[in-house]
């Protein structure tokens, strides 16, 4: 799932790429994936892209005087963005991956695409972000906080660190991929207990949030949308890497495997050497 990093890179590439430009059509092919219906799409075409940014993991692109294109990419969307198209016939409902295609008046464009077939792409396009439930509901941006607010937001909420982090109430942009990342740079266990980390531990935790984010959006911002995905794996030190030996210490990364989702992380740096069960392998020997 895009991230923090990938969509500021998304949205930076967007402000150099598109805005100034007039939007020709907005065409849509998933019309489960617009969540919207006032105002319609049609209400797009002759309006300039103003700006693009980003809410948490949410991506809005600024439409005209007062719409907003936001979108969440969930887990297997994408933007695409091309130079030109193959064909200037509108989109056919169902076309493929592609659920939603903005064609700009110099030719280029970008489409929005969902791989598989459990499609969560959403796209809303409003007249104010907060109006998208998922923005409204979000914490503060995770780059924004300064030590003593993060310490606040993080002990707010009672769990398990891992859990705690990708809590986008409490803080917005942190995902399942780099919470692993800034839990190793803070030696960290996931399954850490919010209730029970010291003042140290909680500004170990911020100065690594700080680092993994900061240098993420500084290796994505500037890469081509569709070199993001290439340019993430390649600077995880555990995330997607079990059985690969860690950076820092050399052990292997291990994992742990949930219903719809897993976590990897260093025994010898994050939890004294003793590794975390694996709950979904647990059930299976009983």
């Amino acid at each position: 799932m895009p991230e923090l990093p990938e969509v500021e890179a998304l949205a930076a590439y967007l402000r150099e790429r598109a805005v100034g430009h007039t939007v020709e059509r907005f065409e849509v092919s998933s019309f489960s994936a617009l969540k919207t219906y006032d105002p319609p799409p049609s209400s797009v075409a002759g309006q300039t892209i103003t700006n693009a940014g980003r809410h948490g993991k949410f991506l809005d692109v600024s439409i005209g005087v007062d719409l907003h294109l936001v979108v969440h990419l969930a887990r297997a969307g994408w933007l695409h963005y091309r130079d030109s198209f193959k064909s200037p016939a509108p989109l056919k409902p169902g076309s493929g991956p592609i659920a939603l295609r903005v064609r700009l008046d110099d030719g280029s464009g970008f489409d929005l695409t969902e791989a598989g077939t459990q499609k969560s792409l959403a796209a809303y396009l409003v007249r104010d972000p907060a109006e998208v439930p998922g923005v409204a509901r979000l914490g503060p941006d995770a780059l924004e906080v300064d030590r003593d607010q993060f310490a606040e937001r993080i002990r707010g909420r009672n769990g398990q660190i891992k859990g705690v982090l990708t809590d986008q109430e409490v803080l917005a942009g942190i995902g399942n991929a780099y919470s692993d990342e800034i839990l190793h740079v803070a030696k960290m266990s996931p399954f850490a207990l919010t209730s029970k980390l010291t003042d140290e531990q909680i500004t170990t935790l911020y100065e690594a949030t700080r680092q993994v984010e900061t240098d993420a959006v500084a290796r994505s911002v500037g890469q081509k949308a569709a070199e993001l995905k290439g340019e993430k794996r390649a600077g995880m030190r555990v995330h997607a890497r079990t059985g690969l030996p860690c950076p820092v210490c050399g052990d292997a990364v291990r994992e742990v495997s949930f219903a719809d989702k897993s976590l990897q992380y260093c025994a010898t740096c994050q939890t004294g050497g003793k590794p975390l069960a694996d709950r979904r392998l647990s059930k299976l020997i009983r």
